[in-house]
């Protein structure tokens, strides 16, 4: 019962640990696995995901956005700012807060407004726009964050392959969020949200300012983990258990996993030829089933076409609903919505979501051919 629990709790984290265990049976345990893991991006992950729940806990994003939707607006105006918080907010908080933050927001906003009817349209909107936004930067997804430092890119290197992508999903999502019944309508809070603890908020600013700097390389990792644990717990210890460590856990498995496959010349061989065939392609498809993040980590070690991996495994977070975790919490907070539809959910989900898979598709095909 605990372990089908768990399962349902971590479904992949359960995954890429089976994945883990039965590369073993290839590779035998050894001194060898302690090269395999990527201290550097588990270092940085921590960081962030420390200091991004430091942000939620103060409230800035909920003042933030009580700031931009009070007042009398037009109903595509309030739409177009619902989904563009997560889109742009998603870039530096990464897309599973983003929509944690602003998918009950919007429900809530709809609903005082009374266009529950709305809801599923706009969260549908605001899914697409978290993944896409998130892929704008490196801290943005923790799959850009590993391909950022696995192959020690540029940041000349990154947003030259990225902005274009970036720009098509702002246009197409703007395009989109304009669309519809339109009307002036007054928002008003009935609590309005106030910033808690101003000086955690500081101490917050400048830890996430050094993550910044250790993503560039400017700072040293190991300095940054040992100044992140000296501030939290001076400062925030209760941020600590709030800390994602599965995802953690799940980046060493699938280390694990791909250094072991890497070990097997045979596998090694059929990866490789695959991925030469078409990186990007044959990662996008990859994510459709495993989700993005672990796709990122078992391919790059069989690839040095990083703009492939980077290209395939960010436009791969659309498709199925476990292409990108992201889109599986905001099933989640959507089911809470009055009157949730499941099925009609799922529905317009997938039609937007290949929708946007075949636009970016084809943007990706034409930018890398320029």
């Amino acid at each position: 019962m605990k372990i089908a629990s768990l399962f349902q709790k971590e479904p992949v984290l359960c995954i890429s640990a089976l994945c883990a265990l039965a590369s073993m049976l290839l590779t035998p345990p050894s001194a060898v696995y302690a090269s395999y893991i990527d201290f550097r991006v588990l270092i940085l992950l921590f960081g962030l995901m420390a200091v991004v729940a430091g942000f939620q806990d103060c409230g800035l994003f909920e003042l933030l956005a009580q700031r931009m939707l009070s007042g009398r607006h037009r109903m595509r105006a309030i739409t177009l700012m619902l989904v563009l918080l997560p889109f742009f907010s998603s870039m530096l908080v990464t897309n599973d807060v983003a929509l944690l933050t602003f998918v009950p927001f919007a429900i809530l906003v709809l609903g005082m407004v009374g266009r529950t009817e709305r809801i599923l349209w706009v969260v549908v909107l605001q899914t697409l726009a978290a993944n896409l936004g998130s892929m704008a930067t490196p801290v943005g997804n923790p799959q850009n964050l590993y391909l950022y430092n696995s192959f020690s890119l540029s940041a000349g290197d990154f947003f030259g392959v990225i902005l274009p992508l970036a720009a098509v999903s702002l246009a197409a999502l703007i395009l989109c969020a304009l669309w519809g019944k339109d009307e002036t309508l007054e928002v008003h809070f009935p609590e309005p949200a106030k910033l808690r603890r101003p000086k955690r908020l500081v101490l917050l600013c400048v830890l996430f300012l050094l993550c910044l700097l250790c993503v560039f390389r400017v700072i040293h990792e190991w300095a940054l983990l040992a100044v992140v644990l000296v501030a939290l717990l001076l400062a925030g210890r209760d941020l600590l258990p709030r800390v994602d460590y599965g995802l953690l856990l799940t980046f060493v498995c699938f280390f694990v996993f791909s250094g072991n496959l890497g070990q097997n010349e045979t596998l090694r061989q059929v990866l490789t030829q695959a991925l030469a065939w078409n990186t990007a392609l044959v990662s996008g498809l990859v994510s459709q089933v495993i989700s993005n993040v672990p796709a990122a980590v078992l391919l790059s070690g069989f690839t040095q076409d990083w703009r492939g991996l980077l290209v395939g495994t960010d436009v791969g977070g659309l498709g199925t609903p476990v292409a990108s975790l992201a889109s599986l919490i905001a099933l989640r907070l959507y089911m809470k919505a009055p009157g949730a539809q499941l099925d009609r959910y799922l529905k317009v989900f997938t039609l937007a979501n290949l929708a946007s898979l075949l636009l970016l598709g084809a943007a990706a095909f034409l930018f890398a051919a320029i």
